[in-house]
């Protein structure tokens, strides 16, 4: 492709990361990485052509570098680039938008030496980009934030391997502060995953783990992470003045449903038996049924919504789950006693629900949740 000033370059996105070189050494160091990175595209300078670039799927430009970023920034996860530092800085300067939306940034040295972790370090994965490029290249990491440096909490980072989301993103900074600053913090956690300490260190003497809010309040910290699935009192929201809230997936919705059963009303039972239980739909993990109901397209219309997935058993595998209210009737039309009740049951692995059953309309609907051992 020739770059030209005020167009830009029609790319074709294979994969996640785009590496980018601009020198002969930065060439080899950028084919190396593709035998190692198979999501990763590759692009280089065209005068360092030698053949075999368009079987390797390896795209060749002529021109400045600088035209090819507004590509790039838009279309991939993370960008590594084997370009100096400070003109990185330059060219992505003006396509920076948001934290939360810009790519991951790794600039490479020419020799390969040193990885360093440029932009959106954490949201963007770059800190862990830079570890895996390092390990690859046998180069030494470069980490500037602070959480990494220190080994402690990343805050915004906090659970996302598990898939816990955050309430509101208001605190994420001035919490961040607290960890690193290495103020008083509590984890309050009383739902999900318990391994969440990344480090083979201990955790540090300044953040306390509590098993509920109330607890944590009485020590007077000033900052916490609060891990529930549960809707917070009013008098617990004192903990959020500096606190971030995430919310773990452990939330198991059991679905029974007539045929033809709208998405509205599946949705409003949804919503009204969570409100009842002081639960939160951000926690709700998998909507579980009978394999009959795979097709039903007011529950794929919920599901989708919501980006839950729905997890599907045969009359024979509900059969196979203790139930408190079989229904002969139930049984006669599907082949299973009950499907609410024990398609969570089968989610969870356990035999205790939070709500057995509850029917209204055409819905009826069963809660459970995840438990891990700790």
């Amino acid at each position: 492709m020739v770059l030209q000033e005020g167009v830009i370059p029609t790319v074709r996105v294979n994969g996640d990361y785009a590496v980018v070189a601009i020198t002969k050494h930065g060439v080899e160091l950028a084919r190396r990485l593709q035998s190692t990175f198979s999501n990763a595209d590759v692009y280089y300078m065209s005068k360092f052509a030698r053949g075999d670039e368009a079987a390797k799927g390896i795209q060749l430009f002529e021109g400045s570098v600088r035209l090819l970023f507004p590509a790039l920034f838009p279309a991939y996860k993370g960008i590594i680039c084997i370009i100096s530092l400070g003109a990185v800085v330059r060219m992505i300067a003006p396509l920076l938008e948001d934290k939360k939306k810009d790519p991951g940034i790794v600039v490479i040295d020419d020799k390969g030496e040193h990885v360093i972790s440029v932009l959106s370090g954490h949201l963007g994965g770059a800190n862990e980009l830079t570890r895996e490029v390092a390990a690859a290249l046998g180069a030494r990491p470069v980490l500037t934030t602070a959480s990494d440096v220190q080994k402690t909490i990343a805050v915004d980072l906090f659970g996302r391997r598990f898939g816990w989301t955050w309430e509101s993103a208001d605190k994420l900074t001035p919490v961040s502060a607290s960890v690193v600053n290495e103020e008083r913090v509590a984890v309050v956690q009383e739902s999900g995953e318990p391994d969440w300490w990344l480090y083979d260190t201990p955790l540090p003497q300044t953040i306390r783990v509590y098993g509920d809010v109330r607890s944590a309040l009485a020590d007077e910290p000033q900052a916490a992470l609060v891990v529930t699935h549960r809707l917070l009192e009013a008098d617990e929201e004192a903990i959020l003045a500096n606190g971030v809230l995430y919310r773990p997936k452990v939330i198991a919705l059991g679905i029974g449903c007539n045929r033809g059963t709208s998405a509205e009303e599946i949705e409003a039972m949804i919503r009204e038996t969570l409100e009842e239980l002081r639960f939160s739909i951000r926690s709700v993990k998998a909507v579980c049924t009978i394999d009959l109901k795979k097709d039903e397209e007011g529950l794929l219309a919920v599901c989708a919504k919501y980006g839950w997935p729905l997890e599907c058993y045969t009359p024979g595998e509900l059969n196979e789950m203790p139930m408190e209210e079989p229904s002969d009737t139930v049984f006669k039309f599907t082949g299973a006693y009950g499907v609410s009740e024990p398609a969570a049951k089968r989610y969870t692995g356990s035999d205790r629900l939070v709500l057995t059953k509850k029917k209204s309309g055409n819905v009826t609907i069963s809660v459970g949740l995840l438990t891990f051992g700790k």
